[in-house]
């Protein structure tokens, strides 16, 4: 696995700085301790073999609803034409669990997840109950793309709230049909 080392400011972060890390954690290239988040990662990706890729982010909006307490809520189409579902918000970790906190911050998001009984294939983030969000892809590209989706959509809902209230959500049968319509063995959107 390939991560970014811990406290390195990415303006300053260079390709030959990544480090790499064997599904253990322990380092096997790189000059630096890899990222805090190592073993959040870890448990994500052996639990969940369609996931290539990780972004962690404390973006503005995304991070704003961790800390309400709140799962983004699906009000239009824009989020359904990411995924199906809310942005979900997984629990506080219990206070025993800091011990190893960040493989915990991992399994609680994978038994979250198990628990729910929630389509890894169609929710391509969590929000970590007052800390941040953790957003996955098939690869690099389409995790960054779901990590700036996943805050455009945080955002959108909080402007709607604040627009009304008591916004509703989109009714089931239009999000199923916009996530279908880009989702799936029947999707038709976009270029063959």
């Amino acid at each position: 696995m390939y991560i970014k080392p811990s406290g390195i400011a990415y303006d300053e972060l260079k390709e030959e700085d990544i480090v790499v890390v064997d599904l253990r954690g322990k380092v096997q290239e790189g000059k630096y301790k890899p990222s805090s988040d190592t073993l959040t990662h870890i448990e994500i990706y052996k639990n969940f073999r369609s996931i290539n890729s990780i972004v962690h982010t404390h973006s503005t909006y995304a991070t704003a609803w961790a800390q309400a307490g709140c799962s983004i809520p699906c009000f239009g189409t824009t989020h359904a034409d990411f995924s199906p579902k809310d942005i979900v918000l997984v629990p506080f970790l219990e206070e025993e669990e800091l011990k190893e906190y960040e493989k915990n911050v991992g399994k609680s998001i994978v038994r979250y997840i198990k628990e729910n009984q929630l389509r890894i294939d169609e929710i391509p983030a969590v929000l970590c109950r007052g800390h941040g969000v953790f957003v996955w892809g098939k690869d690099s590209v389409s995790a960054v793309d779901n990590a700036i989706i996943v805050e455009e959509v945080a955002k959108i809902a909080y402007i709607s709230l604040q627009i009304n209230k008591e916004a509703k959500r989109l009714p089931e049968y239009i999000n199923r049909k916009h996530y279908s319509r880009k989702h799936g063995s029947n999707a038709y959107y976009g270029q063959k």
